[in-house]
C-alpha cells in the first residue's frame, strides 16, 4: 500500500466542483479521500464522491466531486491510497 496527495483545491462557501485524474491502472484498488487543510480555525467540512470511468482495458479515470459544507472558503488536498 502507498499513499500520496494527487491535487489540491479551493472551494468557496457552499460551492462544489469536479476534478479528474487519469491513467490509473484498472488492476489497482484505489481509495480516494479529501482532507481540508484550511482554514486552521473552525471546523471545515467537505463531502466528496468518486466516479470511475474506464479508458481502456488497463487504464481508468477517477472523477472526484467535492462539496464545501461550510459558509467559509475551504482549501483541501485530494489524497489516495493504492491497495495492491
Amino acid at each position: 500500500m502507498w499513499t500520496n496527495t494527487q491535487f489540491t483545491g479551493t472551494l468557496g462557501p457552499g460551492a462544489s466542483d469536479r476534478w479528474f485524474t487519469f491513467n490509473w491502472l484498472t488492476a489497482w484498488h484505489v481509495v480516494w479521500y479529501v482532507m481540508p487543510i484550511s482554514p486552521q480555525a473552525g471546523n471545515p467540512q467537505v463531502d466528496w464522491d468518486v466516479a470511475v470511468e474506464r479508458a481502456n482495458a488497463t487504464q481508468c479515470t477517477y472523477w472526484i466531486t467535492v462539496k464545501n459544507l461550510t459558509n467559509q472558503t475551504v482549501s483541501f488536498e485530494a489524497r489516495y491510497a493504492v491497495l495492491t
